[in-house]
């Protein structure tokens, strides 16, 4: 296996700070071959709910005023993580007996809340940052932590606004803990959200339990992913909550009781991405079925992106169809509303017919990895070109070789090397069970993918 310090210097431009390797397996773990298709790959297929989602609805239902049912919710890494955590703060989440075990409903039961525990976070910011406004409700202190990489990640902001709503926490970053008193006074809380959305979020989500609801203003440099800040408002509404959001960069919460939710959870389009790329980088054709005709998943955009760099997509009542070119074309696009889909779209930008240029998502370098470093890293072992500038990458096609890829422990990473292995044969990848975080049973889809397509060409 490569060493992971062997990374290529990026070429030119900002220098990359070299992503870490904290929670990368020991060398003597397999690696995993990604399947390589020497022919168009022609599937369909099913994908389980959206971790986005699924997370807004588990705090709703923690904090609501009765019982509510999950239905089909994802169950992965994040999201049993997150319903662990808000069990430890005293909710009952219990499975409802179903046909599809995997995707059992959840029901919740709201509890008081309770302190002097603790929360493992493992990489989810979700949890680290949407659960700390929510142990400020608890009585008695909750510490929050989780994975040793994800104790980089940014998290000053979030705590500094808790402070300033008059909550006691003890850090800057993980491990932190939260002195919550019962209940928050509540009022009006500037920050600079510029680093993660869901700072804006974790304090929305909370803020109709606090004694005078809440006013959030973003005071700095844009916000990136606004989609989801977006859809932090709709789940709340949909719960009852009064959102003002007329206001750029303010939004305010008025206090109220959370409704009881039974809502289904929509597919995760940011995780299905990765299986329509498998169109774009061979050529074949997917079909997505239960895609939503609207939707407020910042995922949805990944039509927009795949249809600039060659796709065909159409949006039917039961599913979404994509006919990939024969080779995809570069672009050059903004993607910082949707930083999350740049794995995958440098994966299919690196095998296009000409180069790309992926900007305004600096922000990327504060995630599960450093995924800008990564990204120039990973694709210049295969052989490809990848310049790291200020904001983002510029991509440029190269002839690529396999080689055994590094994933860093993100999930993003893992699923854009498993496209890349489908363009190039003998790409091997380091720890494909990271995708846990969000799909557990990836390798096994992205395999079913592969054989559904041979059987339905008879090859």
């Amino acid at each position: 296996m490569n060493d992971p310090s062997d990374r290529p210097s990026p070429r030119g431009g900002t220098p990359a700070v070299p992503p870490t390797t904290a929670g990368v397996p020991a060398a003597d773990s397999p690696p995993w071959a990604a399947p390589y298709a020497d022919r168009p790959i022609h599937a369909c297929v099913s994908l389980p709910g959206s971790k986005s989602l699924t997370n807004r609805y588990l705090i709703l239902a923690a904090l609501a005023a009765s019982e509510s049912r999950i239905r089909r919710p994802l169950r992965s890494r994040d999201t049993l993580l997150m319903a662990a955590g808000l069990r430890a703060l005293g909710c009952v989440i219990e499975d409802l007996p179903g046909d599809d075990p995997l995707h059992a409903d959840w029901l919740v039961t709201p509890g008081a809340l309770t302190g002097n525990t603790a929360v493992d976070c493992g990489l989810a910011g979700t949890i680290m940052r949407f659960l700390p406004p929510v142990a400020a409700l608890a009585e008695g202190p909750v510490h929050i932590d989780g994975d040793e990489q994800a104790r980089g990640r940014p998290m000053g902001a979030g705590l500094q606004a808790l402070r300033d709503l008059g909550v006691p926490v003890d850090g800057e970053e993980l491990p932190f803990t939260v002195h919550g008193a019962g209940s928050v006074h509540g009022g009006r809380v500037a920050l600079d959200a510029s680093a993660s959305s869901q700072f804006v979020s974790g304090l929305l989500l909370a803020g109709a339990r606090f004694d005078t609801g809440l006013t959030v203003v973003h005071d700095g440099p844009a916000i990136p992913s606004t989609p989801h800040v977006t859809m932090t408002v709709e789940v709340l509404r949909d719960a009852g909550v009064d959102v003002d959001d007329s206001v750029a960069h303010r939004w305010r919460v008025e206090p109220t009781d959370i409704h009881a939710l039974d809502v289904q959870v929509e597919p995760d389009l940011s995780n299905a991405a990765a299986f329509l790329a498998a169109g774009m980088v061979t050529g074949g054709v997917i079909d997505v079925p239960g895609w939503p005709q609207y939707t407020t998943q910042a995922g949805d955009a990944v039509r927009e992106i795949f249809t600039a760099m060659g796709a065909d997509i159409t949006l039917g009542r039961e599913s979404l169809v994509l006919t990939g070119p024969e080779r995809p074309r570069g672009v050059d696009i903004d993607l910082h509303d949707v930083g999350e889909l740049t794995p995958v779209i440098a994966a299919v930008a690196a095998v296009a017919t000409s180069p790309s240029r992926l900007r305004g998502i600096a922000h990327l370098r504060g995630h599960e990895t450093d995924r800008l470093a990564a990204l120039a890293t990973e694709i210049g072992r295969l052989g490809g070109q990848v310049e790291v500038t200020e904001d983002g990458l510029t991509i440029t096609p190269r002839p690529m070789r396999g080689a055994v890829l590094h994933t860093y422990a993100d999930h993003r990473m893992a699923m854009a090397g498993a496209v890349l292995g489908l363009a190039v044969p003998g790409v091997l990848l380091d720890d494909v069970a990271t995708t846990a975080k969000t799909m557990p049973d990836f390798p096994q889809r992205w395999a079913a993918m592969s054989v559904a397509a041979t059987a339905v060409q008879g090859y």
